[in-house]
């Protein structure tokens, strides 16, 4: 009993109590400090943010920069008044250090997405997005932090750490395989260019056809035309084929190919009544002039017998209905005239003879390049009978039933 009042006497409660009153004061000085830093310098800061012009200090706010900023300074203060808490004053320093390490990683990857967001506003970012090169700066920057602060916890230099690291070389790759092989991807893709945001791309391994909305390091969002979203891994794309539609988008025009199929029974040289018909047409009436004229001009030269109309060189209905389709074409507004410009027959086949189009539109915004393209065909399919012509198509109900009667 003697003992433990030795040891009652020798212990200073005053002394104790003073202590803990220190302890607790510098925790609410550190307290104090992250209210006011959060509560009254930032929202001073944030309406002057928002009552400027510049865009900048609006993205800082947005990212969160500023309010992990508040952080500093009750590290800060607990850093300098480490002689006040309980336990050795090093171990402590070391453990501030290190948390004071982790605010500033935290501050830094709010300012790579601060950065990244800025830039993402500018009218260059769709051409050149960066979005993949601020992660993987990210992920760097957590890794070598990640580091530090664990250097700083155990006291140990953080080279003596990366050293250790050399052995985990193995393990590393085989869970960051993904990571790496999306990092070479994203390289091949920003750097040559392949694949930007907006562009409308079309990946039928991965069912994915539509605007690309969003280009990160690991993954590839299109939204597709029916609005659903495909995800498609960053290296999965590059292994792959696609199509990349933005050569279409850059030129200005939007290509049409298509064919009519003529019923090849219905296929007739002219004769001059047919002739003298087909000149009253307003966009061939100097083709058939000229070709009229060429035609008997060979003829006589060659002594042909005109009596027959198979004898020597004549026209044919096909031939002035392509002659036509090219002068149609040739005068619509929205046609480029400047890009390739085809009207050709195809091979012949079961279907009948194809007559193709090939050209541009000058449009092409989807909705507008259909109406335009429906809008031509409207007209050529109308006008297949005024050249003695035929449209082929599979018999129908209707035509079965008119052999029956």
């Amino acid at each position: 009993m003697k003992n433990i009042a030795d040891h009652i006497d020798q212990f200073d409660i005053p002394d104790f109590g003073f202590r803990v009153g220190q302890v607790v004061l510098l925790l609410l000085l550190a307290w104090g400090s992250f209210y006011v830093a959060r509560n009254v310098f930032l929202r001073a800061l944030a309406n002057l943010i928002r009552r400027s012009r510049t865009t900048l200090d609006d993205v800082l706010l947005e990212t969160a920069v500023l309010r992990r900023l508040a952080l500093i300074a009750p590290a800060a203060i607990l850093f300098y008044g480490a002689d006040v808490l309980p336990g050795p004053p090093i171990l402590i320093r070391q453990l501030l250090v290190a948390a004071i390490t982790f605010v500033g990683l935290l501050i830094s990857g709010s300012l790579l997405s601060a950065f990244d967001e800025f830039y993402s506003r500018l009218p260059v970012a769709g051409q050149v997005p960066i979005k993949s090169y601020v992660q993987i700066a990210r992920i760097v920057l957590y890794v070598l932090g990640a580091l530090v602060v664990l250097a700083l916890t155990l006291g140990r230099s953080p080279m003596a750490l990366l050293s250790g690291i050399g052995a985990m070389t193995a393990v590393v790759l085989l869970i960051f395989r993904d990571t790496i092989l999306s990092l070479v991807a994203s390289i091949q893709i920003h750097s040559q260019n392949l694949v930007s945001v907006g562009d409308w791309i079309e990946a039928y391994d991965f069912g994915a056809d539509g605007d690309v909305i969003d280009i990160s390091l690991h993954t590839i969002r299109v939204q597709n035309w029916d609005k659903t979203i495909t995800t498609i891994p960053t290296h999965k794309l590059i292994d792959a084929s696609f199509k990349n539609w933005r050569g279409m988008t850059e030129s200005g025009g939007r290509r049409i190919k298509r064919s009519l199929f003529i019923d090849i029974q219905t296929i007739r040289i002219c004769n001059d009544e047919m002739l003298r018909r087909f000149e009253k047409f307003e966009l061939i009436k100097g083709y058939i002039s000229d070709r009229r004229s060429e035609v008997d001009e060979h003829n006589s030269k060659k002594l042909v017998d005109s009596t027959e109309l198979i004898n020597g060189r004549r026209l044919t209905n096909v031939g002035t209905f392509r002659a036509y389709v090219t002068a149609y074409l040739r005068n619509h507004s929205k046609i480029r005239q400047d890009l390739t410009f085809l009207v050709r027959q195809l091979q012949p086949s079961d279907v009948g003879l194809p007559i193709e189009v090939y050209v541009f539109t000058n449009e092409i915004i989807w909705a507008k390049y259909e109406a335009i393209q429906a809008d031509i065909f409207d007209h050529l399919l109308a006008v297949i009978p005024e050249f003695d012509l035929r449209g082929f198509q599979q018999p129908s109900g209707s035509d079965f039933n008119s052999l029956t009667r």
